[in-house]
């Protein structure tokens, strides 16, 4: 295989030892990459007994294992390795998925055209037993096949694309950038990220409509890719398949949507939503009540009720005061050494 036209910074976030495996996982499936990341970042988020048990056990194997820095939370973690990292690309791998082989070889690859900015994969997610009746699918034994509410346990939903495309923006869970759009935007905002178990997010849906607009208005074209060849396995854990996940997640992506809106503009904020809701939901409803799946079609229908009012909820006033935008030179002074 051909050697991609970029090095790559792959960075894991890590909140707690309650997911070690899954964080073992995920650092043992980089290394096995065909193509060979220039480095590993761990980034470890307020938790002390983890950053020390994390040094330990990858440190030696030249992981670099590093504390959070910024803001308590996911984008913090981020941010703080978008400061160290030293490849041309930098890669997000959630700390509960596990990369496929070829993963990283078929994300970098779209970055032989210099107007590529970002590219994103596709996450499968792999449920504690068969997929639940609160988050349907039309293929509900396959296990590469996609739900309509899978975005609500952070993996690729139907409705998303099935080939390479430009899309809006990428899914935190498997995603990557050129270092440079952080240097030219700023990092991930701190205000609406996720912390620790909070379902609260988006931040990345911000970060993609964010470098589109700003590189829109310098005049230059950039393509944010959807790539379904990188390919990674996402861990649902117990509490996620469970209804009151589904209101809670739900609730929170409409309050993080209004948060969005107010930084970029709802115009981009809500771009691809309103297809979404349009086709692809009722589409699902219409299909399993035909199947006699009653609570699974109530999933749907609770879902969009839940995020429509966590949206309003968020356009009230003062309900988005806190969040603001992070400044691009808080991402640009990075170390010119890996220490």
């Amino acid at each position: 295989m051909s050697s991609p036209t970029v090095t790559a910074s792959v960075v894991i976030c890590v909140y707690t030892e309650k997911r070690w495996d899954d964080i073992v996982d995920a650092v043992e499936s980089v290394a096995a990459q065909d193509v060979p990341a220039a480095e590993t970042l761990v980034v470890v988020d307020h938790n002390a007994a983890l950053l020390a048990r994390a040094q330990e056990k990858f440190g030696p194997a030249g992981v670099r294992v590093l504390p959070n820095t910024n803001k308590q939370g996911l984008s913090g973690a981020r941010n703080t390795a978008i400061a160290e990292a030293v490849g041309d690309v930098i890669v997000f791998l959630d700390d509960d998925a596990k990369a496929r082989q070829g993963w990283l070889a078929a994300l970098l690859a779209p970055y032989s055209d210099p107007t590529v900015a970002a590219v994103g994969g596709i996450a499968h997610p792999r449920w504690p037993r068969n997929r639940p009746r609160v988050l349907p699918g039309s293929a509900p034994y396959d296990p590469n096949a996609t739900g309509e509410l899978d975005w609500i346990v952070g993996c690729t939903y139907t409705g998303q694309p099935t080939y390479q495309t430009e899309v809006r923006n990428l899914m935190g869970c498997n995603m990557s950038f050129r270092r440079e759009v952080f240097e030219r935007i700023g990092g991930f905002a701190e205000d609406i990220g996720r912390i620790g178990k909070n379902p609260l997010g988006c931040e990345e849906t911000e970060l993609c409509i964010r470098a589109r607009q700003a590189y829109t208005r310098a005049g230059e074209k950039i393509r944010i890719v959807f790539e379904p060849a990188a390919a990674v396995d996402h861990r649902v854990s117990v509490d996620r398949v469970e209804w009151a996940y589904l209101r809670r997640r739900s609730w929170a992506e409409g309050l993080s949507k209004a948060a969005v809106s107010k930084l970029v503009g709802s115009e981009d904020a809500l771009s691809t939503e309103r297809s979404y809701v349009a086709k692809v939901l009722p589409t699902a409803v219409l299909r399993e009540l035909r199947e006699g799946r009653v609570s699974s079609a109530a999933a749907v229908v609770t879902a969009l009720a839940c995020t429509t009012a966590g949206y309003v909820r968020g356009k009230l006033p003062g309900a988005t005061a806190g969040v603001h935008l992070p400044a691009a030179e808080n991402t640009s002074a990075r170390p010119t050494s890996g220490g």
